[in-house]
């Protein structure tokens, strides 16, 4: 199989009694199960805080408010639906299940599974699922695993990072079609319909302190990179500056010719090369365009595609790196900045730009973070069985624009400080 370096939950600098303690084997398998073991979850959540603190700079804050409103449907399933702003939140959900003492399982991308990483993963619970394809060993995990009293399981309903802190992207169905389908069949199996609980999760990151040296650091790496000479110290100008010369080096780059007559706007130029680039890949590949798809499916298809081929090409490697590209700049937009200049926006678009004009998977965290999260209201789905035996197209819409609405209304109540 062919492998890339990817990113999505990734751990770094385990301490070494943890590493010593995994066995290092280097996994091809199609399907990775968990392997969930109680007894190394609870070491590793002894450890997590120091982890998460020295390792990714960053610390979980949560009200006992809403821990509670988890530990009340503690003995039922229960689906986590959390945002999926950065490359971190793995971790900030793992440490969620240290403080309610409780053991998650996580539906993660298969590409995270190699080595010793693969194995830690399991071992902490997770399982893996092939983007871009039906995975059905995965879903087939999903359904028996929901079957199972107590299921806490963690789904990033995004289906992918979105690398914005303040908006979330649209939900995936397939984190409310799997729990509705065990609860219906469980209905049939037994005299009563049991609890079943999706929870939206919104999580969003605060630096802690001024961040001032960071951003103005971070956009003299980049001017000097791309041979910008800034006329201002103002960060806004320079950032934008630098996002207008990383549009127009793709547009050359990609042989986009913009209107000379009538200027395009920047969003509009981005939404150019994104088709450019989309439209391409399924051109070389073959495949037929799914223009009713979001982009982000798309992509993984492409992926999926591209995964098959054991020796990679130059043309299969200049194809992977514009799924990438595609990936980073999925849910950008001219503007995200100008509207709530805050240390995070302006992180969140520096740390995209970067991985971009740098060649960078995994940018260095660029300061300590406080990690939010806000806990909604519990959907318990037995409510919705009716509906659901009536209309399941239907009624699946309708609780997953629900639960993206909860965790974006949630997200904008976590004021910034």
């Amino acid at each position: 199989m062919r492998k890339f370096v990817r990113y999505s939950f990734k751990l770094k600098n385990i301490n070494f009694i943890v590493a010593f303690a995994l066995i290092l084997v280097v996994k091809t398998a199609e399907f990775y199960p968990a392997k969930l073991t109680p007894l190394f979850v609870r070491l590793i959540q002894s450890l997590s805080y120091g982890i998460a603190h020295t390792a990714y700079h960053v610390d979980l804050q949560v009200s006992d408010r809403d821990l509670d409103k988890l530990k009340a449907i503690e003995g039922d399933r229960v689906v986590l639906m959390p945002n999926h702003p950065s490359l971190d939140d793995g971790i900030v959900l793992f440490l969620l299940s240290t403080r309610l003492g409780q053991l998650f399982n996580y539906l993660v991308a298969q590409d995270n599974f190699n080595g010793w990483q693969g194995e830690f993963l399991q071992r902490i619970g997770s399982y893996s699922i092939k983007r871009g394809v039906g995975d059905r060993a995965s879903i087939a995990y999903t359904l028996n695993l929901l079957r199972q009293n107590a299921t806490k399981l963690v789904i990033f309903a995004e289906g992918g990072c979105s690398y914005q802190n303040d908006t979330v992207m649209p939900f995936r169905s397939g984190a409310v079609q799997m729990p509705l389908q065990v609860l219906h069949k469980l209905a049939k199996e037994t005299s009563e319909v049991p609890n079943f609980f999706l929870v939206p999760i919104s999580l969003k990151y605060r630096y802690r302190g001024s961040m001032d040296k960071a951003i103005a650091d971070s956009l003299q790496q980049l001017e000097t990179r791309l041979g910008i000479i800034p006329t201002t110290e103002a960060f806004y100008p320079r950032l934008r500056a630098i996002g207008e010369r990383v549009v127009t080096n793709l547009e050359k780059e990609y042989e986009i010719a913009p209107p000379k007559t009538h200027p395009l706007l920047l969003n509009q130029r981005i939404e150019n090369i994104k088709t450019r680039l989309l439209t391409n890949c399924e051109e070389k590949l073959g495949i037929t365009s799914a223009s009713h798809l979001p982009m982000r499916e798309r992509v993984y298809k492409i992926q999926a595609l591209l995964d098959t081929d054991d020796e990679p090409s130059p043309v299969s490697e200049t194809l992977y790196k514009a799924t990438v590209r595609l990936l980073n700049f999925d849910a950008i937009y001219d503007g995200y900045v100008a509207a709530a200049p805050t240390p995070e926006r302006f992180l969140d678009t520096l740390i995209r730009l970067e991985r971009e004009v740098f060649s960078i998977d995994r940018p260095q965290p660029k300061g300590y973070r406080h990690a939010f999260l806000k806990i909604g209201a519990p959907v318990n789905l037995k409510d919705y069985l009716h509906p659901y035996k009536q209309n399941r197209t239907e009624t699946i819409e309708t609780i997953t624009r629900q639960m993206q609405q909860a965790v974006q209304e949630n997200l904008q109540a976590i004021a910034p400080q």
